[in-house]
Protein backbone atom coordinates (compact mmCIF):
# COMPACT_ATOMS: atom_id res chain seq x y z
CA UNK A 1 0.00 0.00 0.00
CA UNK A 2 2.80 2.41 1.05
CA UNK A 3 4.38 1.84 -2.24
CA UNK A 4 1.22 2.69 -4.32
CA UNK A 5 0.54 5.29 -2.20
CA UNK A 6 3.81 7.09 -3.26
CA UNK A 7 3.44 6.03 -6.48
CA UNK A 8 0.10 8.03 -6.12
CA UNK A 9 1.56 10.84 -5.06
CA UNK A 10 4.25 10.98 -7.83
CA UNK A 11 1.67 10.15 -10.91
CA UNK A 12 -0.56 12.99 -9.40
CA UNK A 13 2.29 15.62 -9.23
CA UNK A 14 3.23 15.09 -12.93
CA UNK A 15 0.06 14.46 -14.02
CA UNK A 16 -2.37 16.28 -12.22
CA UNK A 17 -5.98 15.04 -10.80
CA UNK A 18 -7.70 14.28 -13.63
CA UNK A 19 -4.61 12.96 -16.03
CA UNK A 20 -3.78 10.62 -13.91
CA UNK A 21 -4.49 7.10 -13.63
CA UNK A 22 -4.42 3.94 -12.45
CA UNK A 23 -2.08 2.67 -15.50
CA UNK A 24 0.75 5.39 -14.34
CA UNK A 25 0.17 4.31 -10.82
CA UNK A 26 1.05 1.01 -11.35
CA UNK A 27 4.03 1.29 -13.38
CA UNK A 28 5.27 3.57 -11.55
CA UNK A 29 5.18 1.56 -8.43
CA UNK A 30 6.32 -1.66 -10.58
CA UNK A 31 3.37 -3.32 -8.93
CA UNK A 32 0.34 -5.46 -11.10
CA UNK A 33 -3.07 -4.07 -11.39
CA UNK A 34 -4.31 -7.07 -9.55
CA UNK A 35 -2.36 -5.88 -6.35
CA UNK A 36 -3.58 -2.21 -6.81
CA UNK A 37 -7.26 -3.39 -6.50
CA UNK A 38 -6.57 -5.28 -3.31
CA UNK A 39 -6.01 -1.98 -1.60
CA UNK A 40 -8.56 0.37 -3.84
CA UNK A 41 -11.17 0.27 -5.44
CA UNK A 42 -10.30 2.94 -8.03
CA UNK A 43 -7.92 5.85 -8.51
CA UNK A 44 -10.33 7.85 -6.40
CA UNK A 45 -10.09 5.67 -3.32
CA UNK A 46 -6.51 6.05 -3.91
CA UNK A 47 -7.00 9.90 -3.42
CA UNK A 48 -9.11 9.85 -1.00
CA UNK A 49 -6.01 7.47 1.20
CA UNK A 50 -3.79 10.01 0.21
CA UNK A 51 -6.02 13.00 1.17
CA UNK A 52 -6.85 11.69 4.38
CA UNK A 53 -3.40 11.15 5.30
CA UNK A 54 -2.65 14.57 4.35
CA UNK A 55 -5.37 15.66 6.16
CA UNK A 56 -4.12 13.80 9.35
CA UNK A 57 -0.73 15.80 8.68
CA UNK A 58 -1.93 19.08 8.58
CA UNK A 59 -4.31 18.75 11.81
CA UNK A 60 -1.25 17.19 13.92
CA UNK A 61 0.86 20.19 12.43
CA UNK A 62 -1.78 22.58 13.44
CA UNK A 63 -1.43 22.02 16.74
CA UNK A 64 2.58 21.99 17.10
CA UNK A 65 2.83 26.20 16.55
CA UNK A 66 3.94 27.45 20.15
CA UNK A 67 3.60 30.91 21.01
CA UNK A 68 4.89 33.54 18.61
CA UNK A 69 6.95 36.06 21.50
CA UNK A 70 8.55 39.37 19.74
CA UNK A 71 11.67 38.06 20.78
CA UNK A 72 14.48 35.27 19.03
CA UNK A 73 12.45 32.86 20.16
CA UNK A 74 8.94 33.97 18.84
CA UNK A 75 11.07 34.03 15.39
CA UNK A 76 12.57 30.65 15.60
CA UNK A 77 8.77 29.29 16.81
CA UNK A 78 7.58 30.57 13.29
CA UNK A 79 10.70 29.51 11.60
CA UNK A 80 10.41 25.94 12.87
CA UNK A 81 6.29 25.60 11.84
CA UNK A 82 6.73 27.16 8.51
CA UNK A 83 9.56 24.99 7.60
CA UNK A 84 7.76 21.64 8.93
CA UNK A 85 4.47 23.57 6.78
CA UNK A 86 6.55 23.54 3.47
CA UNK A 87 7.81 20.09 3.50
CA UNK A 88 4.02 18.51 4.29
CA UNK A 89 3.47 21.21 1.64
CA UNK A 90 6.00 19.96 -0.93
CA UNK A 91 5.18 16.01 -0.04
CA UNK A 92 1.05 16.29 -0.63
CA UNK A 93 1.12 19.90 -3.23
CA UNK A 94 -0.68 16.97 -5.60
CA UNK A 95 -3.68 17.02 -3.05
CA UNK A 96 -3.70 20.27 -1.77
CA UNK A 97 -3.78 21.64 -5.06
CA UNK A 98 -6.66 19.42 -6.19
CA UNK A 99 -8.57 20.67 -2.83
CA UNK A 100 -7.62 24.46 -3.98
CA UNK A 101 -8.24 23.86 -7.80
CA UNK A 102 -11.82 22.11 -6.70
CA UNK A 103 -11.04 19.05 -8.76
CA UNK A 104 -12.56 16.50 -6.31
CA UNK A 105 -15.70 15.99 -4.86
CA UNK A 106 -17.43 17.53 -1.78
CA UNK A 107 -16.50 14.67 0.51
CA UNK A 108 -12.66 15.30 -0.22
CA UNK A 109 -13.22 19.06 -0.15
CA UNK A 110 -14.71 18.54 3.40
CA UNK A 111 -11.45 17.00 4.23
CA UNK A 112 -9.10 19.38 3.21
CA UNK A 113 -11.73 22.43 4.33
CA UNK A 114 -11.10 20.84 8.03
CA UNK A 115 -7.69 20.53 7.92
CA UNK A 116 -6.77 24.32 6.88
CA UNK A 117 -9.51 25.28 9.31
CA UNK A 118 -7.41 23.82 12.11
CA UNK A 119 -4.46 25.57 10.77
CA UNK A 120 -6.49 28.95 10.91
CA UNK A 121 -7.31 28.47 14.30
CA UNK A 122 -3.86 28.12 15.49
CA UNK A 123 -2.67 30.58 13.26
CA UNK A 124 -5.48 32.91 15.27
CA UNK A 125 -5.06 31.56 18.47
CA UNK A 126 -1.20 32.48 18.26
CA UNK A 127 -1.79 35.88 16.85
CA UNK A 128 -4.60 36.68 19.92
CA UNK A 129 -2.17 35.93 22.69
CA UNK A 130 0.58 37.82 20.47
CA UNK A 131 -2.25 41.11 20.79
CA UNK A 132 -0.31 43.41 18.40
CA UNK A 133 -1.80 46.71 18.79
CA UNK A 134 -1.46 47.51 15.05
CA UNK A 135 -3.89 44.99 13.42
CA UNK A 136 -7.80 44.95 14.95
CA UNK A 137 -8.98 42.85 13.16
CA UNK A 138 -7.75 39.46 14.07
CA UNK A 139 -9.91 37.43 11.22
CA UNK A 140 -8.49 39.42 8.65
CA UNK A 141 -4.85 39.12 9.67
CA UNK A 142 -5.37 34.96 10.30
CA UNK A 143 -6.42 35.24 6.87
CA UNK A 144 -3.91 36.69 5.39
CA UNK A 145 -1.40 34.87 6.93
CA UNK A 146 -2.95 31.61 5.60
CA UNK A 147 -2.95 32.52 2.26
CA UNK A 148 0.72 33.80 2.10
CA UNK A 149 2.04 30.43 3.68
CA UNK A 150 0.12 28.77 1.49
CA UNK A 151 0.22 30.28 -1.46
CA UNK A 152 3.85 30.98 -1.44
CA UNK A 153 4.06 27.20 -0.48
CA UNK A 154 2.09 26.50 -3.81
CA UNK A 155 4.62 28.63 -5.67
CA UNK A 156 7.64 27.02 -4.48
CA UNK A 157 6.21 23.45 -4.08
CA UNK A 158 5.28 23.32 -7.78
CA UNK A 159 8.00 25.38 -9.87
CA UNK A 160 11.45 26.25 -9.36
CA UNK A 161 11.35 29.53 -8.19
CA UNK A 162 14.97 29.82 -7.76
CA UNK A 163 14.96 29.75 -4.15
CA UNK A 164 15.78 27.56 -1.54
CA UNK A 165 13.38 26.61 1.57
CA UNK A 166 15.78 27.95 4.06
CA UNK A 167 15.33 31.65 2.34
CA UNK A 168 11.80 31.12 1.78
CA UNK A 169 11.25 30.13 5.45
CA UNK A 170 13.20 32.85 6.95
CA UNK A 171 11.43 35.91 4.66
CA UNK A 172 8.41 34.70 5.52
CA UNK A 173 9.11 34.14 9.13
CA UNK A 174 10.60 37.78 9.15
CA UNK A 175 7.98 39.79 7.51
CA UNK A 176 5.11 37.48 9.70
CA UNK A 177 7.02 38.24 12.69
CA UNK A 178 6.94 41.78 12.26
CA UNK A 179 4.16 42.70 9.99
CA UNK A 180 1.71 40.53 11.35
CA UNK A 181 3.29 39.77 15.21
CA UNK A 182 4.12 42.94 15.58
CA UNK A 183 7.89 42.28 16.92
CA UNK A 184 10.44 44.82 16.30
CA UNK A 185 12.96 44.97 14.02
CA UNK A 186 16.34 44.59 15.21
CA UNK A 187 18.06 48.11 16.01
CA UNK A 188 21.00 48.95 13.84
CA UNK A 189 23.67 51.18 15.52
CA UNK A 190 23.79 55.14 14.67
CA UNK A 191 25.85 56.39 12.13
CA UNK A 192 27.78 58.47 14.26
CA UNK A 193 28.07 54.76 16.12
CA UNK A 194 28.65 53.21 12.86
CA UNK A 195 31.28 55.80 11.59
CA UNK A 196 33.19 55.71 14.79
CA UNK A 197 34.15 51.98 14.61
CA UNK A 198 34.92 52.33 11.09
CA UNK A 199 38.12 54.76 12.28
CA UNK A 200 38.69 52.66 15.08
Amino acid sequence: MAKLLDAGLLVLTERGYHAARVDDIVRVADLSHGTFYLYFANKEDLFRALATECATEMTALAATLGPITPDAAGHGELARWLAQFIATYRRYGAVIRAWMEDQVDRELMRVGLKAFAAINTSLQERFDEANPQHLHDPQAATAAMLAMVERLAYFTSSRDLGFDDEAVVETLATMLHRGVFGAPAPQRPSRRRATASKRS
